[in-house]
C-alpha cells in the first residue's frame, strides 16, 4: 500500500478555479500557499494558456499552446501573493464573468550556481522544493551538446519541461517512460499534437545524462542555443504525492485502470505513438464532486473547455478513462501521464482516501 510522508498534498500543489471580474489588478487567493509556478487557462474562450513563475519574475509569462518567447504584460500574469497570485484585466485571465482554471505549484528555496558538462559553463538560478520533488531552473545555453544543468532535487527527475525564453521554439518534454535509449532518447512537444520523436539533439547528441544531480541538453536551439535563456520545470516522483508513468489504452468505455497510489487532483496525459492527439488536462476542481469527470482542457490548444461526459473517473488510488477518445484511450496505444494527489491512499496518519 502506498504510504506517503506528504499527508496534505495541497501544501505543495493545488488547483483553483475562479470567475473573472475585469479589474486591472486582482488577487486570486485560496491556494493555501504562495506559489512559485502558476498555470492559468480561460475555460470559456479561446485564449492562450498563461504560465508564470517566480524565477522569471513579475509580469512575465509563457503560453504552453505557443512557441513564442517569454512576454512581459501586466494585464495578464502579474505576481504571486501569500495565498495565491495576481492577474490583470486581460480576457485570458480576468474577463468579467468568464470562468478560469489555475494549477499552482510550490517550490520556494532559492538556488544559484554554474552549469557543468561540455562547453562553456554558464550561470543558473532557480527555486526548489526537495520535499515535493519540484524545481524551477532558469539557465543559459552554451550551444554544446552535453551541457548539464543542475536541478538540485537530489532525486532523478521523472519529467522535465523546457522552454526557450528569448526566442520562439517548441516546449521540449522529457518523460521517463518516453525515453527509449541513449541513441533514441525520446522527446514530446507540449505545444503540438506530434507523437514522440527520437530527435537526438534535444537532450544530448551522443548520450543523455539525467540523474539525481543534473539533466543534459544537446545542441538543439529549443534547449541549448548559445547565450539564450531557458526555463526548466523539473519533477521528481514522491510516493503518494505525484506519479509519472504510462499506460496502454483499451478502446473501451471501461478503460484501463491506472494506479497512482493516491486520489488524483490533476492528470495531464498524451499519446506517444501517434500524432494528431492533444495533451489532456483534468482536475478535481472544475468537475462535479462525484464521478465521472467530463470537463477537460488541452495544454497545446487555446480552445475553451470541453464538457462531454463521461470522460474519466478519479478513484481513491488512481484513475480510469471512461471513453474511447483517441486522445486518452485508443485501443493498444501508449500514453504517458503526470498526476498530482488530492489525498494519499494512506498517509502516515493512517487515514485512507475515498473515491470521488
Amino acid at each position: 500500500m502506498a504510504y506517503t510522508t506528504i499527508n496534505k498534498s495541497t501544501d505543495y500543489f493545488n488547483p483553483i478555479k475562479y470567475t473573472g471580474n475585469a479589474s486591472s489588478s486582482r488577487d486570486i487567493t485560496g491556494v493555501g500557499f504562495q506559489p512559485d509556478f502558476t498555470w492559468i487557462k480561460d475555460r470559456d474562450g479561446g485564449y492562450s494558456h498563461i504560465l508564470g513563475n517566480a524565477v522569471s519574475g513579475n509580469n512575465k509569462f509563457l503560453a504552453s499552446s505557443a512557441t513564442s518567447a517569454e512576454s512581459t504584460d501586466s494585464t495578464k500574469f502579474r505576481t504571486f501573493v501569500s495565498d495565491g497570485f495576481q492577474v490583470g484585466n486581460h480576457n485570458g485571465v480576468n474577463a468579467n464573468s468568464n470562468d478560469y482554471a489555475s494549477w499552482n505549484w510550490k517550490a520556494g528555496g532559492a538556488v544559484s550556481g554554474n552549469t557543468t558538462g561540455s562547453g562553456t559553463s554558464k550561470a543558473y538560478t532557480g527555486s526548489i522544493n526537495g520535499t515535493s520533488g519540484f524545481s524551477i531552473i532558469r539557465y543559459q545555453g552554451n550551444g554544446t551538446s552535453g551541457h548539464t544543468i543542475p536541478h538540485r532535487l537530489a532525486a532523478t527527475p521523472s519529467m522535465i519541461i523546457v522552454k526557450r525564453l528569448s526566442a520562439a521554439n517548441n516546449w521540449s518534454v522529457y518523460h521517463k517512460d518516453a525515453f527509449t535509449s541513449q541513441a533514441a532518447p525520446g522527446v514530446l512537444y507540449l505545444n503540438t499534437t506530434a507523437a514522440k520523436s527520437n530527435d537526438t539533439n534535444v537532450w544530448g547528441t551522443s548520450s543523455v545524462t539525467i540523474n539525481s544531480t543534473v539533466f543534459s541538453v544537446g545542441d538543439y536551439s529549443g534547449t541549448n542555443a548559445n547565450n539564450s535563456y531557458y526555463i526548466a520545470y523539473v519533477f521528481a516522483e514522491k510516493q503518494g504525492y505525484n506519479k509519472f508513468g504510462s499506460y496502454v489504452g483499451n478502446g473501451n468505455v471501461n478503460g484501463t485502470f491506472v494506479y497512482t497510489g493516491f486520489k488524483p487532483a490533476f492528470v495531464l496525459a498524451k499519446k506517444t505513438n501517434e500524432a494528431n492527439t492533444a495533451w489532456i488536462m483534468l482536475d478535481n476542481k472544475r468537475a462535479n464532486s462525484f464521478n465521472p469527470i467530463g470537463v477537460r482542457l488541452f495544454a497545446n490548444l487555446d480552445a475553451a473547455e470541453s464538457t462531454s461526459s463521461p470522460y474519466c473517473d478519479f478513484l481513491s488510488n488512481g484513475f480510469k478513462f471512461r471513453t474511447t477518445d483517441n486522445n486518452s484511450n485508443d485501443a493498444n496505444d501508449t500514453y504517458i501521464y503526470m498526476s498530482f494527489a488530492e489525498a494519499p491512499l494512506v498517509g502516515t496518519n493512517n487515514v485512507p482516501a475515498n473515491a470521488r
